[in-house]
């Protein structure tokens, strides 16, 4: 390997493979994958091939089966992928995206295509890298995790509007949850001082993509070691529509009174418990500290170019 690949290590032997899918993402139960799956078979490498409706049930297949296999395949969308991260994590399994999702935020911060087939031929030429893994209070995240407007959006990121609207259901939704959005009181710790503001939106991120290709901060990777965080201040409508790029490029430093930091290690208070999302669904509440732990888990995707 050259020097753009020093950081990518090739693991030549994959006998057997837990291949789980999320029949429920967006992709999953219309996905045809018989010509990838025979890609894999054709490379001597078993699958075992499962079902799961739930989080809970995505742990316990991992569990079951983490003694026979070398790899774990996940077929869905972010959700689908963040689900699965403790037991990879206690396990020290690797694992490999199928993109099957709406956004699939964490395929695209790896670089893995939408375009099955190219996600297939990833898996089987596998190159593997370390990532970061996001933790709040004691809860697992990859992507990102919101307070506030980005809360709100998720209530509004009903299954049936995902179906229907694809990628342009976050805007859908983002339209909606500004209508029923209050500014809050924060406070937030990191690298050893402490900022109080008024927040209408508060993003933590691990990776670098969340909500259908925003970008968290433009600086940001998935496996930097660090957590970026931005909070936006009480806006209107139209002074957010007009940010709209430099909000979805990560640019939010080049935004007027919008606060960013970056650290291991961010602590954030309210003054009344405030709801925490993290890739998509309710994880926990405020008072919470986030924490990253680097290199945490090993991940096939692409070299990149």
């Amino acid at each position: 390997m050259d020097d753009t690949t020093e950081e990518y290590v090739k693991v030549t032997i994959i006998n057997t493979a837990l291949l789980i899918l999320n029949a429920n993402s967006r992709n999953g139960g219309t996905a045809d994958m018989q010509e990838g799956l025979q890609l894999l078979k054709s490379a001597d490498i078993t699958i075992i091939q499962k079902n799961s409706g739930s989080a809970k049930e995505t742990a316990q297949l991992i569990q079951d089966h983490c003694d026979q296999i070398q790899l774990v395949i996940l077929g869905g969308g972010d959700g689908t992928v963040s689900s699965a991260a403790e037991a990879l994590y206690k396990h020290k399994l690797p694992f490999a995206i199928l993109p099957l999702g709406t956004a699939n935020d964490l395929a695209r911060s790896l670089g893995i295509s939408s375009n099955l087939p190219d996600a297939f031929q990833t898996i089987l030429n596998n190159y593997r890298s370390k990532i970061n893994l996001g933790v709040i209070n004691g809860h697992y995240f990859l992507n990102a995790a919101h307070i506030g407007l980005g809360v709100t959006v998720t209530h509004e990121l009903t299954p049936e509007v995902k179906k229907k609207w694809g990628v342009l259901s976050y805007l859908k939704a983002a339209f909606a949850a500004f209508k029923n959005n209050q500014s809050f009181r924060v406070t937030i710790t990191a690298n050893g001082e402490s900022h109080q503001m008024r927040s209408i939106q508060l993003a933590i991120g691990n990776g670098r993509y969340y909500g259908g290709g925003n970008v968290i901060d433009e600086k940001s990777e998935i496996d930097d070691g660090l957590l970026c965080l931005y909070s936006l201040p009480p806006s209107t409508l139209w002074e957010l529509l007009t940010q709209a790029p430099l909000l979805r490029y990560g640019k939010h430093s080049q935004m007027k009174k919008t606060f960013t930091i970056s650290g291991k290690r961010i602590e954030i208070k309210t003054k009344h418990p405030k709801e925490i999302h993290a890739d998509g669904e309710p994880v926990t509440k405020t008072p919470a500290i986030f924490e990253v732990i680097p290199q945490a888990l090993e991940v096939i995707r692409p070299i990149p170019t």
